[in-house]
């Protein structure tokens, strides 16, 4: 299983994001998870919990996997709370994707099926992924000089698509959008920094704009409304893509974008920076 998709489903294990996953889960309960999973023979060790989640993934079988994702997906893990299991189902199905499986209740028993998902839950806070045009850069009451930058890389990362040099489109849309996250940070400083998920430091105080990371910005542009919410899970696959920039990371990762993983993350930076860029224009 691809390692992106390993790292959103350790992420979902441990629960943090409560919009994307429906039950908090500490060290303890990240281990009896696994046990009612039918995974013996893991007990955190009180270090990060995502990163120990996902090394424990890394190391079990394709069978045992499938265990883990049927038992994400049980009502059982829910007491049948009808909430969290659509959540959970919406979640899973959207990480996923990427390998082009998806998962499904047959009466209360989860099965994994090889194909595209229909959601047949109504979503008001998520559209369709669609090709966009990009926005007017120069009509967003920012410098000319960054317009013309962001407007640049917005091309640039198209041609690199066309040119199929994968990587390097990928990159360069995480440079835009990044870009444009910390313009919409710096128009709306005061929102921003008193937003719930703004990023704070060893001391409790919100960071400097120019420290936060990339997955900050996102976190932050979601529950401001800035992006929607289908946006901000796909954005942060981009994110993961994005940092293979590092050549040890993609060696760690095993992991090669291809042409289908390129336009995903192309589609998700149209929507982004359009999202974004209608941000801008409010004022």
């Amino acid at each position: 299983m691809d390692a992106t998709v390993l790292e959103q489903l350790s992420e979902f294990i441990c629960g943090d994001n409560k919009e994307f996953a429906p039950v908090y889960r500490s060290g303890s309960e990240i281990s009896r998870f696994l046990q009612r999973a039918g995974i013996s023979g893991y007990v955190h060790d009180g270090s990060t919990r995502k990163w120990w989640t996902l090394n424990v993934l890394n190391v079990i079988s394709e069978y045992e996997i499938n265990l883990v994702i049927s038992r994400l997906a049980s009502p059982k893990e829910y007491q049948g709370n009808h909430k969290q299991v659509n959540l959970a189902l919406k979640s899973l199905n959207q990480i996923l994707s990427m390998e082009g499986i998806y998962i499904e209740l047959n009466g209360i028993v989860p099965e994994i099926k090889k194909g595209s998902i229909q959601f047949k839950m109504e979503e008001p806070n998520e559209k369709e992924l669609k090709s966009l045009p990009p926005p007017d850069f120069f009509n967003l009451e920012i410098e000319n000089n960054l317009a013309e930058l962001l407007s640049n890389r917005w091309e640039e990362a198209d041609k690199c698509i066309k040119a199929q040099a994968y990587l390097s489109g990928i990159i360069i849309m995480g440079s835009l959008l990044e870009g444009l996250f910390l313009t919409v940070l710096q128009r709306f400083p005061q929102q921003a920094n008193q937003s719930t998920s703004a990023p704070k430091d060893r001391n409790g105080n919100t960071k400097k704009f120019y420290d936060w990371s990339l997955s900050e910005m996102i976190d932050v542009g979601h529950s401001e409304g800035w992006i929607d919410l289908d946006v901000k899970h796909f954005s942060h696959a981009l994110r993961i893509f994005r940092n293979l920039i590092h050549p040890y990371e993609q060696m760690v990762r095993q992991v090669k974008p291809d042409e289908d993983t390129s336009n995903i993350c192309w589609l998700v930076v149209q929507a982004a920076v359009n999202d974004l860029a209608r941000v801008l224009q409010r004022r």
